[in-house]
């Protein structure tokens, strides 16, 4: 077993899970409130990632300069006010907003924490551990934050803060580690700086593609669902829509769990199927109009990303671990991923607003997905030695 790899686990889950909770948790204020349009969930999720986008700068040089676990108990304290804040009536856009600062603290560490544990051979195994932690907790935290929410949002709150701070707790249990740069510099020149470093790979350069490709789809899935799911299965409550997602959530775990021996770092291109497949399943699910199929598309969709995340996940962080660092790689690598994903849904808040009909919406997204794998699948190289 890795070292330290048991207590990561387990944090993450627990942060995970809330994080996944209180978003259905504000889903639910916004079902049960009304009086707000079909761009507010989207605007929620737009808040959330200009947090990410705005703190790209410092977080990855925070991620590096003090050691890793600390950083993780920070970020998780400062999702616990997030949640305090809603709990106290604060307007859900503001309160939204500081948990998605502290995920975009604890995003760089969690993953940049993996090289420093696991040596390159175990690299994607630990990645696929922390990654079917994830998904799980993303399984659990959609529907059972969902179904507390429909029956009382302040003890869904409750569990929420609960799970913040016990991830704080075992926190405490991750080996001791050294931080691992300690220069004071400029925060946006050395993020200018590394980002040119780091993407003169051409192999950096595609797989960061690919990854923003999949986040950007990933997020504007989860808001369109918000309206799709209404609108076509006639769906009510916030428990109805997380419950779709649990079937995404089963899929990833699926794939996550064997994507380390189907995909080594060595076969890196062999994730192009993958993406073919996750175009293939998102034009299923638009042509979707009753629940199991709809689920069968979800699940589909899960695998294909779980089998398409992973190893990109690995192949950054090695060549990150390598050059610039592991977590200014990791903070570079959100930069870019919530670029996307904001960009992505803010497009979709403003198609919202205009009355768009999310089953094109999904056409939409499949056709962009399937553009970007053959851009990826005709320039990567096909071994890791190829720049």
């Amino acid at each position: 077993m890795i070292k330290g790899l048991a207590p990561l686990v387990v944090a993450q889950f627990l942060s995970a899970f809330a994080d996944n909770a209180i978003l259905f948790t504000v889903i639910a204020i916004v079902l049960q409130g009304g009086g707000r349009g079909d761009w507010y969930v989207p605007a929620l999720q737009s808040v959330f990632l200009v947090a990410y986008v705005t703190l790209a700068p410092w977080v990855g040089i925070w991620a590096d300069r003090l050691p890793k676990p600390q950083v993780l108990i920070i970020a998780n304290l400062i999702k616990t006010g997030g949640g305090f804040l809603l709990l106290v009536g604060v307007e859900p856009l503001i309160a939204y907003s500081l948990v998605g600062a502290g995920a975009a603290l604890y995003s760089p560490a969690k993953y940049g924490i993996l090289p420093e544990i696991a040596d390159k051979d175990h690299l994607v195994k630990a990645n696929g551990w922390v990654e079917g932690a994830t998904i799980a907790a993303i399984l659990l935290g959609t529907v059972g934050g969902a179904k507390i929410a429909d029956q009382s949002i302040p003890a869904a709150l409750a569990v929420i803060c609960g799970c913040f701070l016990l991830s704080v707790l075992v926190g405490l249990l991750l080996p001791r580690l050294p931080a691992r740069h300690t220069a004071e510099v400029s925060a946006v020149r050395q993020l200018v700086v590394q980002s040119r470093a780091l993407l003169k790979s051409q192999r950096a350069r595609l797989v960061l593609l690919g990854l923003a490709m999949f986040w950007a789809a990933a997020a504007t899935l989860r808001v369109v669902l918000v309206a799709w799911a209404p609108a076509v299965l006639h769906t009510r409550t916030a428990t109805d829509i997380a419950e779709l997602t649990l079937f995404t959530a089963i899929g990833i775990i699926i794939g996550a769990a064997l994507a380390p021996r189907w995909i080594p770092l060595a076969e890196i291109r062999r994730t192009r199927y993958a993406g073919y497949a996750m175009a293939l399943m998102l034009g299923l699910l638009a042509a979707s109009s009753e629940f199991w199929p709809a689920r069968g598309a979800l699940l589909g969709i899960g695998i294909a990303g779980g089998f398409f995340v992973v190893p990109l996940n690995a192949a950054i962080q090695d060549i990150g671990h390598r050059s610039v660092g592991a977590g200014i790689a990791v903070a570079i690598q959100n930069f870019f991923l919530n670029a996307a994903m904001l960009v992505a849904v803010g497009l979709y808040t403003a198609a919202a607003a205009q009355g768009a009909d999310p089953v094109m919406v999904l056409l939409a997204m499949g056709a962009i997905v399937l553009g970007c794998i053959i851009r990826i699948a005709v320039r990567l190289p096909p071994k890791a030695a190829d720049g």
